[in-house]
């Protein structure tokens, strides 16, 4: 193991996008955190969407999570992210507290602070001060995680110290890893991100200079917690062809351009994957490409693995957590 190498633990973020009721979506997704458990899986990811139901479904991860800690006894149940500038930072602590109670100590918090504009007004407030919001928000939550007073003399009940030690902010460049970083806090990376101008470098070098930031800015002494998500869906050979057909049909109807940032219409299937940092394919494929992966490889504590944004059906998701966890997961030291 290199200097830069660190121990691996293994996740997977749920999608709930099929085209089903929101019963079946959320009753699938817990399905597959119960499947990640007996897979052996470190920790589920869920991500919150207001609003959009095309978008990702699931504007109450921390309800979905209260559910999933009632199923489980093992696996770590994590947001990725809430997006708390549009929040109530005292429900946000409140609802937190309960589900990490009744998880016995499970929970881990992954916070944002951007989310999509147009839900912003519904909540009172304005996108373009979501940063100042975000960190007046945070400063609440700690000081009540931390057993401190806020008007009126209140305390939080449940007390939920342990929380402070599992918070993660999502970041895109170094201003936000710096912040994490400084506050000992855990990095989220992207599974994808825009780079105009570089079409051609991968994704690991647009975040290593992101990572480097972060690991600098930690306080002497503190363990890095690095996640490097990635888009992964491992398939059998048989049904490989298919699902690069639909996943290419759905990237192609907007999504991809918004994704990286340029005109992708000339692209192939296979490039338009791979453009999109969409690892699909049998897992001896999916090895080969994540190898090549600086953060992956060097930098990364924790590796959370999704299907979004191929679509992917529940039976297909379930197959791809057991390729990720028997095949693909070992051959990469995870």
């Amino acid at each position: 193991m290199s200097e830069k190498t660190r121990k691996k633990t293994l996740g997977f973020f749920t999608r709930l996008l099929e085209d089903v009721s929101p019963q079946e979506r959320y009753t699938s997704a817990l399905e597959q955190i119960d499947a990640a458990e007996r897979l052996g899986f470190h920790s589920a990811w869920v991500a919150q969407h207001h609003f959009h139901e095309n978008e990702g479904g699931l504007p109450s991860p921390l309800v979905l999570l209260s559910a999933a800690a009632e199923r489980t006894a093992r696996i770590h149940l994590a947001t990725g992210v809430i997006t708390l500038p549009m929040e109530d930072p005292v429900r946000v602590a409140e609802d937190a507290a309960v589900v990490d109670a009744l998880s016995g100590g499970r929970l881990q918090i992954g916070l944002g602070s951007g989310g999509n504009p147009r839900s912003f007004p519904a909540f009172g407030r304005s996108f373009e001060d979501r940063g100042e919001i975000f960190a007046s928000h945070l400063e609440t939550l700690e000081t009540l995680w931390r057993g401190g007073e806020i008007d009126g003399g209140n305390r939080l009940y449940p007390a939920a110290p342990g929380l402070l030690d599992r918070l993660w902010q999502a970041s895109f460049g170094s201003f936000g890893a710096g912040i994490a970083g400084s506050r000992g806090d855990g990095l989220m990376l992207s599974r994808t991100q825009p780079r105009p101008g570089r079409t051609d470098a991968p994704l690991s070098e647009i975040q290593v200079p992101v990572v480097e930031t972060y690991l600098a800015e930690l306080p002497q002494g503190t363990a890095p917690r690095v996640m490097a998500s990635r888009t992964a869906i491992a398939v059998d050979k048989e049904n490989r062809s298919d699902l690069v057909r639909r996943t290419a049909e759905k990237l192609r109807r907007g999504e991809a351009d918004r994704l990286v940032g340029y005109d992708t219409s000339g692209l192939s299937d296979e490039e338009l994957l791979v453009a999109t940092d969409t690892y699909l394919g049998t897992p001896d494929e999916i090895v080969a490409r994540l190898r090549d992966d600086v953060v992956v490889r060097d930098y990364a504590t924790q590796v959370a693995f999704q299907v979004h944004s191929a679509p992917a059906t529940h039976k297909e998701t379930l197959r791809s957590l057991e390729l990720l966890a028997t095949e693909v997961a070992p051959a990469l030291g995870i």
